[in-house]
């Protein structure tokens, strides 16, 4: 499974979404969560209008309008998220819950490959399905805060310079810094939320 820059998009402007419901913004318009990601505005409008569409936010219009989460932050899951933009989550039609294909292997029951990808979506799927978008703000708004930066979407971020506000911004100048981008395991969510953990 790879996620698509329209999933990424979508999971980010949800999580953005959240950020602002956390710090008392019951609307946020396209254009400020475009802003906030670097996004492009257009491209945006599309997915915020399939996510309103499938009831995962809900916008008013007008002068002051904007959108908001249309579930409870604990009812929408990452999982749910990818499979409406991006399909199943299985890499093989064969082992999908939700868009089974037969494939072309002779003995479907003995494929010693379906066994293996079969793994591979309960383990993505275990992940996905687990984790709300409420799990991932908290998380996000857990660093900003350890790392003494301003809530996005908060007075705070309103009032700070334009270049300490958007932490997309920051991140791009420290990857650029370095030749290679870090991955730690304990950046992840699940290690935030849980600690050691083994798949």
């Amino acid at each position: 499974m790879k996620l698509s820059k329209k999933g990424e998009y979508a999971l980010r402007s949800l999580i953005n979404l959240g950020i602002a419901a956390e710090v008392g913004r019951e609307l946020v318009r396209v254009s400020e969560l475009a802003d906030n990601e670097q996004l492009p505005v257009k491209f945006l409008e599309q997915i915020m209008q399939l996510l309103k569409e499938a009831g995962f936010v809900e916008s008013e219009r007008g002068k002051f309008g904007g959108y908001r989460l249309a579930k409870p932050a604990r009812k929408i899951t990452i999982g749910s998220v990818v499979r409406l933009i991006d399909g199943p989550l299985a890499p093989i039609g064969c082992v999908s819950q939700t868009a089974y294909e037969k494939c072309t292997c002779p003995d479907e029951a003995h494929c010693g490959l379906r066994m293996l990808m079969l793994d591979v979506r309960n383990a993505i799927s275990g992940i996905l399905d687990r984790y709300t978008r409420a799990d991932v703000v908290e998380v996000t708004l857990r660093k900003l805060r350890r790392d003494g930066l301003p809530l996005p979407f908060s007075p705070e971020a309103d009032a700070a310079p334009t270049t300490s506000r958007i932490p997309a911004t920051h991140a791009r100048k420290l990857s650029r810094r370095a030749s290679r981008p870090r991955l730690d395991p304990a950046e992840g969510v699940l290690h935030q939320l849980l600690g050691d953990y083994s798949i």
